[in-house]
């Protein structure tokens, strides 16, 4: 397994591979749909993305003490953002992409293009990779998006993924979509 540490730097994340074993410590930033219409087509990034990592997931949080805490924090489907995740790749740099489900030819364009990885996260989770989230930074757009959408700012260690797109242009989904049609045409003859 290999560890990532932020910020996640273009020399480090071009070397990992499909198929490989992650573990993120650092900083990351949450992000769905709302977020990501409003980035790609209207504004600047309340954070600096640069080198950083989105994470497609609506973590259920709660205000404890003055303090958020993270209930859970599951991945959503990475493919609802698909129209604007390239974009938001090249402006604002981002290295590493978290979500499940996989995303499309244009995202992996982008990743290949810019230095960065879509890392598949384990959906039905989400209370296990919310151990992994130590502290919660701050939040961004709460009033605007509301708690599921807006761009929760935390700190992680030990948030394991797999890579599933990397910077070669390589995409475990397509490589499933490849041998399922092989097979199928195998089972049709």
């Amino acid at each position: 397994m290999k560890t990532l540490q932020y910020p996640f730097t273009e020399s480090s994340i071009r070397t990992l591979r499909i198929g490989e074993e992650i573990s993120l410590t650092g900083r990351i930033y949450t992000g769905r749909d709302r977020l990501h219409r409003y980035l790609a087509e209207e504004g600047a990034s309340p954070v600096d993305l640069k080198d950083g990592a989105i994470y497609h997931c609506g973590p259920v949080v709660l205000r404890q003490d003055g303090k958020w805490a993270v209930l859970a924090a599951g991945p959503t489907t990475s493919m609802r953002q698909e129209p604007y995740m390239a974009r938001i790749i090249e402006k604002f740099r981002v290295r590493v992409v978290i979500g499940k489900g996989g995303m499309g030819e244009a995202t992996r364009k982008a990743c290949r293009k810019c230095g960065c990885v879509y890392l598949q996260a384990v959906g039905g989770a989400a209370v296990v990779l919310a151990t992994a989230v130590e502290q919660v930074n701050g939040v961004h757009m709460l009033r605007e998006f509301g708690p599921a959408e807006a761009l929760w700012d935390l700190n992680v260690k030990g948030f394991r993924a797999i890579v599933a797109m990397d910077t070669s242009g390589r995409s475990l989904f397509k490589r499933v979509e490849t041998a399922s049609e092989k097979k199928l045409r195998q089972l049709l003859a």
